[in-house]
């Protein structure tokens, strides 16, 4: 895999220095891969400090949570390795007064080595320190005992609980007990859809187009289970499931959620995740009083998601809501107790329509063919924008033909009541620039159709559908879009016609011309759309809403 560095054995070197330089609250411990706060101030007058770190490629874990109110130090170690025992004694000696240190390690055997001996190589200095292990990967609740779980995702709202402790000024066993605390408190689980790659080696592991690992640590390791892939919903159902049957919050409980993100996953789908983890939360009786989604502890790029959920009291919640400079804390995660949507000011309802007639339900009837030739070309579609856009046609297609089969009998009553409403349904469904265009084409269309429209009403129509598609756009023929498959197909369906053609003979000589016309987009330099910005490297390939055109036309079979 391609990776945006220089030499792999300076990555993490590099990436602190970056980091830091980006960080006006930290610096970098000079000889050591450690990230201290920048304001630690004189040993007599601090805190406990609060030290953690790891391997490296969890990124913005962990130096991204040094800051007031949370770490004071973060160790990193080479790419999912632990740190070595001599940095993380420097860490400590860097930061910890006479109030002392708490360590927060993950469990991990190599974590707790090398964080373990550094914390009595402390005490023999002189120095008080304590330890909180985070076992929070229920994953493995049928596989090891508590003690030995992994930790991940859930370490960071320790970090969080822990920090506003020793802000607060409590001594530290206080600040160990509730670190302790929401440590046995926190759950999490993960899934992955690939697997990531450490600088200059290879995938930890590979999964067909239809699988996914469930049950996954941060090391891009293999997780408990393989299994099929399976909607976000699903997966949410799966992970929540787990969490909450380990953890077994009281009816009515509040808790705290977090969607993390394991590097490669889009915001997108990290909000559709969190989307369905408050609905099932809400629905399972509990109140989710705090909840964050983003990249919080990640695994390299690897596409996938955990979800932690932490179980709250008064004292653990104010903890969670105190002020802290990290800078990759995500804020306040405060929700709302319900979705909110506001109401949508429609218009004023309009009169009822009459029944459909004859025109109208022989429209209805075309429109339906149309409605199943764009599902079934939606692949194709997709396959072609991505060749010069951005691949969504196919499904902005489907869309359309979803939103034509929603449409209500009522609304096919007439000819220009079906274009119409077709205009106002497909403006609403379809994407990007289809939407306005073909919205724009049907009410041009629909203005000069009597209910009784007759074939050459249809071309007249037609013709001034694609002419109101140039003015909108500025397309002309031979720009590579739509229009050279439209303009073509309205041409020659009127000269037909006006030759006195049959119009069923006229239609095919319409569809004929518009495949020919898409078919030559493939050897036409792009003048407009996002194929413009490709130049020469889209030649060979047709344009792909010339030849969502040709669809739909060649489904109309008017007689």
């Amino acid at each position: 895999m391609k990776k945006l560095i220089n030499d792999p054995r300076a990555v993490v070197r590099e990436m602190l220095e970056g980091h830091v330089a980006l960080n006006a609250g930290q610096v970098l411990l000079d000889g050591e891969t450690v990230v201290l706060r920048a304001d630690l101030g004189s040993p007599e007058a601090r805190q406990v400090a609060l030290v953690s770190g790891g391997g490296s490629g969890h990124e913005p874990a962990h130096a991204g949570y040094v800051g007031a109110g949370m770490l004071h130090a973060a160790v990193a170690g080479d790419v999912f390795t632990s740190p070595s025992t001599d940095a993380v004694l420097a860490a400590i000696r860097a930061t910890a007064g006479p109030a002392g240190a708490l360590l927060i390690v993950k469990n991990y055997t190599g974590d707790r080595l090398n964080f373990g001996l550094a914390a009595e190589l402390a005490r023999a200095e002189g120095i008080p320190v304590e330890t909180v292990v985070v076992a929070d990967d229920v994953a493995l609740r049928d596989t090891v005992e508590p003690a030995r779980r992994r930790g991940i995702a859930g370490t960071v709202l320790v970090h969080k609980v822990a920090g506003a402790a020793s802000a607060a000024g409590l001594d530290l066993a206080a600040v160990a007990a509730e670190a302790r605390s929401a440590a046995s408190a926190v759950g999490t689980m993960g899934v992955a859809m690939g697997a990531c790659t450490v600088p200059g080696g290879k995938p930890g592991f590979i999964l067909a187009a239809d699988e996914m690992e469930l049950g996954l640590g941060i090391h891009g390791e293999a997780g408990v289970r393989r299994a099929r892939f399976a909607s976000a919903d699903a997966v949410v159902d799966e992970l929540l499931s787990t969490i909450l049957t380990d953890l077994v919050p009281p009816q009515g409980a509040r808790v705290a959620l977090l969607v993390n993100g394991l590097g490669g996953t889009p915001s997108m789908e990290l909000a559709i995740v969190a989307r369905k983890a408050l609905l099932l939360l809400q629905s399972r009786g509990l109140q989710v009083a705090r909840a964050w989604s983003g990249n919080l502890l990640t695994a390299l790029e690897m596409p996938g998601v955990s979800l932690s959920i932490l179980v709250l009291d008064d004292a653990r919640l104010a903890r969670l809501d105190a002020p802290t400079a990290a800078p990759a804390w995500p804020g306040r995660g405060r929700v709302g107790e319900s979705l909110p949507v506001r109401p949508f000011m429609a218009r004023a309802p309009a009169a009822a329509a009459p029944s459909p007639t004859p025109a109208g339900q022989a429209v209805q009837r075309e429109m339906l063919k149309i409605a199943e030739a764009l599902k079934g070309a939606e692949q194709q579609l997709t396959d072609l924008d991505a060749a010069a856009g951005d691949g969504d046609l196919g499904l902005s297609m489907a869309r359309a033909a979803e939103a034509l089969r929603a449409l209500p009998d009522a609304a096919w009553a007439t000819p220009p009541l079906a274009l119409t409403q077709m205009a106002a349904v497909l403006g609403r469904a379809m994407g990007g620039s289809s939407g306005p265009f073909y919205a724009t084409a049907l009410m041009r269309a629909a203005r000069g159709l009597s209910d009784q429209p007759t074939p050459r009403d249809w071309a007249n129509a037609f013709v001034a559908a694609v002419a109101s598609i140039t003015e909108l756009g500025g397309a002309q023929a031979g720009d590579r879009t739509m229009v050279d498959a439209l303009l073509p197909a309205a041409t020659a369906f009127l000269a037909a016609l006006d030759a006195g053609t049959a119009p069923a003979v006229a239609w095919q000589r319409a569809v004929q011309a518009a495949q020919d016309g898409a078919a030559a987009t493939a050897r036409m330099y792009p003048r407009l759309g996002r194929a413009a910005y490709l130049g020469e490297r889209v030649l060979g390939t047709p344009d792909a809403g010339a030849v969502a055109a040709t669809v739909w036309l060649s489904a109309i079979g008017p007689t």
